[in-house]
């Protein structure tokens, strides 16, 4: 049995304990050029453009004085990215309407999108997030277009966005297209809202003063128009004439009364 004394891990240690304990720290000097030195740094950012995908903050660059003074602000926009998870968005689309759509915003467009590339799937005739329902679809661009768009068109188009360097996915969404006839049913709501229903959605759209007011001048017009008059006109006519029968017939059934009353 080998002993401790005959191996070579006790001579390692009997030279560390030789080795000297005493470790000294000699004063840090900050060189002059670096005491007078100028940086520049983010002192302020906005939040991202979007809440999905590739976008674009506004950051305030300063140059920061060893005082702590802020000189020479710019503003500068740089790229973010918060979620590449968009979901899916809903459309309708009549028949031979033209129809389009993009991956991207009209921000991420102008701004460094030839650094992006495409890849189209899709799950024709379903309105599904279920990606194994999705195939291949042939379009390089970030943008679908239908001229004119035809029942076929219909389906779930999935879009993802990847950088051309690392080919990381940035963005993916959903677009879920439902084509209907032209006849099949009439899209505008307007028609069927009431009074009270268009103010409320006119308050969402901030239009609220111009649509009272125009309602207003509509009921004035129709109080102080012929409208109201003619309206008036039929409805004393129609007393009127419902006095008159209501005599004639009073009097043609004494006539009657009394000629019976004689045979």
């Amino acid at each position: 049995m080998k002993t401790l004394g005959n191996s070579p891990i006790l001579g390692i240690l009997s030279c560390a304990f030789y080795l000297p304990l005493v470790v000294s720290f000699d004063k840090v000097t900050i060189p002059a050029e670096l005491k007078s030195a100028v940086v520049k740094i983010a002192v302020n950012t906005t939040s991202c453009s979007v809440t999905c995908g590739p976008g674009f903050k506004l950051e305030e660059m300063c140059e920061i004085t060893p005082a702590g003074e802020r000189r020479n602000c710019t503003l500068r926009r740089s790229d973010c990215l918060t979620s590449w998870v968009c979901g899916l968005l809903h459309f309708t689309v009549h028949v031979g309407k033209p129809f389009q759509f993009s991956c991207l915003t009209s921000d991420a467009v102008g701004f460094g999108s030839q650094a992006y590339g495409y890849t189209w799937r899709l799950a024709q005739g379903l309105i599904t997030t279920n990606d194994v329902l999705f195939k291949p679809f042939n379009n390089p661009d970030s943008v679908i277009k239908f001229s004119p768009t035809r029942e076929s068109d219909a389906g779930t188009y999935r879009c993802d966005v990847q950088m051309l360097k690392t080919f990381k996915v940035i963005k993916r969404v959903y677009f879920g297209v439902r084509v209907i006839q032209n006849d099949l049913v009439d899209l505008n709501f307007q028609k069927s809202l009431t009074w009270e229903q268009k103010l409320a959605a006119n308050k969402e759209e901030g239009n609220t003063e111009n649509s009272t007011h125009q309602e207003v001048q509509k009921q004035q017009r129709f109080w102080q128009g012929e409208l109201f008059y003619e309206c008036l006109i039929g409805i004393v006519s129609g007393v009127i004439a419902g006095v008159l029968v209501s005599m004639a017939l009073y009097f043609l059934q004494k006539i009657l009364g009394r000629r019976a009353a004689k045979k």
